[in-house]
């Protein structure tokens, strides 16, 4: 690994993790830049919940080189957890407190004080619209409250990096919106989060960066504009004003596809800025009348199904 680097919250090289002679990480390397969004993508049993688990110090690895906030894995990992929070697949509140009790309970674990605790209990109270329910139970908050209510938790101690892994499952998509809001507020303060999702929609909203993890190994890494131009799809349709117009501007456009029924032009691109201006170049004649233009490219969806293979579509949800 080179240097330590302040720029990247997570620092990831040659990640090796076997389970008896299956392999689950295979050579994994990720770079994850500080106050920022980054997504692991993967369907079921990919790998995203062992990586982080072996992030966050809860699982031993096999091979590979880990700087997390600042600090080497495995002989810093106590510095590690103590910068560090995780929330898991499902709200890990108890249940039988109350909300304030809960965030209590984690301040005092942390070391903070009760005092100091309490009143930190009462910032994340307000802070994640909790305050009507601080002296209830848990057991009678709906899923969205208790989701609420855990992320509050892992965010006690003031981390300098979350691991959210797949935090909206079985979320209404009213409170899925609420968790990705509070998603941009922690990172707009400076938190890095690393995010594992099945929801591509959930990392097209929210990354910075997306890492593709497929078999154990990282089969593709970028923004989602990036993966999106890495798989064929994207096309350009044009319409024009007449049939006089449509054979013209297919004159210009030999590779174009043609609807003469709609006066469409159909145009692949890679949806560049490069290939948009030659496309218009090429289309710059003043006696063309174009009705409406538009850019289609592939979603995230079609670069998933493309990097891991259609035969896991129904793990996608």
């Amino acid at each position: 690994m080179n240097p330590r680097t302040p720029e990247h919250a997570i620092a990831v090289t040659g990640l090796r993790k076997t389970f008896g002679e299956r392999t689950v990480l295979d050579g994994v390397d990720l770079h994850v830049p500080a106050g920022s969004v980054f997504a692991l993508l993967g369907a079921n049993g990919a790998g995203k919940t062992t990586t982080v688990r072996v992030l966050s110090t809860l699982l031993p690895f096999d091979a590979g080189e880990i700087e997390v906030a600042g600090h080497r894995l495995p002989s810093d990992a106590r510095a590690v957890r103590a910068d560090i929070s995780v929330t898991g697949q499902y709200a890990s509140v108890d249940k039988l407190l109350t909300g304030r009790e809960n965030l209590v309970l984690m301040g005092v674990l942390h070391h903070l004080g009760r005092r100091t605790a309490r009143v930190r209990a009462d910032e994340l109270l307000r802070r994640f619209d909790l305050v009507d329910a601080a002296d209830r139970r848990a057991d009678t908050y709906s899923g969205g409250m208790r989701r609420r209510l855990d992320l509050a938790m892992s965010l006690v101690a003031r981390p300098t990096v979350l691991f959210l892994d797949e935090p909206t499952t079985g979320l209404d998509p009213r409170s899925r919106r609420d968790m990705w809001e509070m998603v941009r507020e922690l990172v707009r303060e400076g938190t890095t989060i690393l995010l594992t999702t099945q929801y591509l929609d959930e990392a097209d909203e929210l990354a910075d960066r997306i890492a593709v993890l497929d078999g154990g190994r990282i089969v593709a890494e970028g923004s989602s504009a990036e993966l999106k131009r890495l798989v064929p799809g994207g096309h350009v349709e044009l319409r024009l004003h007449d049939a006089a117009q449509l054979a013209r501007a297919s004159a210009a456009l030999p590779d174009a596809g043609i609807d003469r029924g709609t006066m469409m032009l159909t145009i692949p691109t890679d949806g560049s800025i490069r290939s948009l201006k030659a496309l218009l170049d090429r289309l710059d004649d003043p006696t063309l009348s174009v009705e409406s233009f538009a850019l289609h490219t592939p979603d995230l969806d079609d670069v998933f199904f493309a990097l891991t293979g259609a035969g896991r579509k129904e793990a996608v949800r």
